[in-house]
């Protein structure tokens, strides 16, 4: 029987018309690279053919009797592709504004519980800034099946590092995996209920023991930023089912070669951009806050998790974005030592202490809690939790190839929240950090003054390190010749 884990079923109990927990993609294809040329028809049947028996793209979710338990995944045995894989075409002029424009309204639609949590659509007539026209495919999938990592794995099924060779990662025989029957999936959830509190007691000391060393840390200045310290901003609060999505592109070498002019990381770097860029979307709007604004940073917890079974191996930490701070290279480098004692705050607690409390998480409870907490505007009425998310994904350093098409663009977008309805995402991908943002439409209504800020603060980064590494010229030290000396 695969069950889902708690924390993949928290994603469908958050889930509300405004709240989606679908993440989705914006891949921009090359589909000239196709051997045999693009037509959908060809397309579409490829893709059939590598999802089939990749069990990600063809189980459902099966409830449990009077939802005593989290859900199951069934194999769908009517499986259609027509279900899941659409043709759209983009309205004249077919540019970056009628792109997203179209993505944002798709990224606000749910997906249907009732067939496997994925969807892509195929769109035609995008005309990028050279002139030339591409194919793009926004994929939807939903947050229970898939992780920032195990996402990224996925696609490997559907890529090849040639135009005409196999996928890089090939399913394998198909599983057969027995369902069981209404009588025995509800015996399950008895016991599975009933020994709930024994593993509730398990969890108690190991936190109690979290908490004191916690205590510990923030008197001595070590601990990471502590949530509910977030300063407010017009994107914190209850949010709409309504998105917008912008993109933008970064030099990968850019951000390397600041990296290691500074002994940072990357991850401090992108932090440090988005922060400046953020600094300087919230100032010209008079709206800049006098502390710092707070992003939750997921850290995948994969090669460290002792449970085999679940799509989502992740914890987070809080990060100080230094939008207090005007100079980009004092930014980074004091967001660098703040990640730094995040790092080693976060490695004192268990990797799988997020999916171990999240066991408890009951469908009914939580799904009326999230309403209650949406429908009353709570959002508003608490101290801010946190700002924002932001995440950063490691992509392909190498040409990729999309059912045969060379991908030239893989914007990847996370979920929006009540309380913080703006979600930075980046992306590596062959020299290239692409970078989405998905915000709630009415609390971000100009995202795309936000987005075009990262290149450009990348570019002050760097400038700022290039003079900062320069050689200061003293002034040189004449002597002073004796008098009667010969000139």
């Amino acid at each position: 029987m695969d069950r889902l884990s708690g924390l993949d079923a928290s994603f469908l109990y958050l889930e509300t018309p405004a709240q989606l927990m679908h993440v989705c993609g914006v891949i921009v294809l090359d589909a000239s690279t196709i051997p045999e040329g693009y037509t959908y028809a060809c397309f579409r049947a490829e893709l059939d053919r590598r999802v089939r028996d990749v069990p990600e793209f063809t189980r459902k979710l099966r409830k449990v009797p009077l939802g005593l338990d989290h859900p199951i995944w069934v194999h769908d045995k009517h499986f259609d592709i027509d279900h899941h894989v659409h043709r759209l075409a983009l309205p004249s002029p077919g540019g970056y504004a009628e792109l997203v424009e179209l993505t944002s309204h798709l990224a606000g639609l749910p997906l249907d519980r009732s067939r496997p949590l994925w969807e892509m659509w195929v769109i035609e007539g995008y005309v990028g800034a050279d002139g030339q026209e591409r194919v793009v495919v926004f994929s939807k999938m939903h947050h229970a099946t898939v992780d920032g990592v195990s996402g990224s794995n996925l696609i490997s099924h559907l890529c090849s590092l040639e135009p005409d060779a196999d996928p890089m990662a090939e399913a394998g025989e198909p599983r057969t995996v027995r369902e069981p029957g209404h009588r025995e999936l509800f015996g399950r959830s008895v016991v599975s209920m009933v020994t709930r509190p024994l593993n509730a007691v398990r969890l108690v000391t190991p936190s109690v023991e979290l908490v004191t060393k916690t205590i510990g840390r923030a008197r001595a200045g070590t601990a990471m930023a502590a949530p509910f310290s977030a300063p407010r901003t017009s994107f914190n609060g209850t949010i709409t089912g309504h998105r917008g999505i912008a993109l933008a592109d970064m030099d990968l070498e850019d951000v390397r070669q600041i990296k290691n002019a500074t002994g940072t990381t990357v991850n401090d770097v992108v932090l440090a951009v988005a922060g400046g860029a953020l600094r300087g979307y919230l100032e010209d709007r008079d709206e800049l806050p006098s502390s710092s604004l707070l992003a939750t940073v997921p850290v995948s917890v994969r090669e460290e998790s002792r449970h085999s079974s679940g799509a989502n191996k992740v914890s987070a930490l809080f990060a100080k974005l230094g939008t207090d701070t005007d100079d980009p290279l004092e930014r980074l480098r004091d967001l660098a030592e703040r990640n730094r004692n995040a790092k080693e705050h976060h490695s004192a607690i268990s990797a799988d202490s997020l999916q171990d409390w999240a066991e408890f998480a009951a469908p009914r409870t939580f799904g009326l809690a999230v309403r209650a907490y949406a429908g009353f505007k709570l959002p508003e009425r608490h101290p801010v939790v946190h700002n924002l998310v932001i995440s950063n994904v490691p992509g392909p350093p190498i040409p990729l190839y999309f059912m045969g098409a060379l991908i030239e663009g893989l914007y990847p977008l996370g979920p929006v929240f009540h309380g913080a309805g703006l979600n930075v995402t980046v992306m590596s991908n062959n020299g290239s950090v692409h970078v989405g943002l998905i915000a709630c439409q009415e609390s971000m209504p100009d995202i795309e003054d936000l987005v075009r800020r990262f290149p450009a603060e990348l570019a002050r980064l760097k400038a700022a390190v290039v003079a900062d590494s320069r050689p200061t010229k003293r002034p040189v030290k004449r002597t002073r010749k004796p008098v009667g000396a010969s000139r």
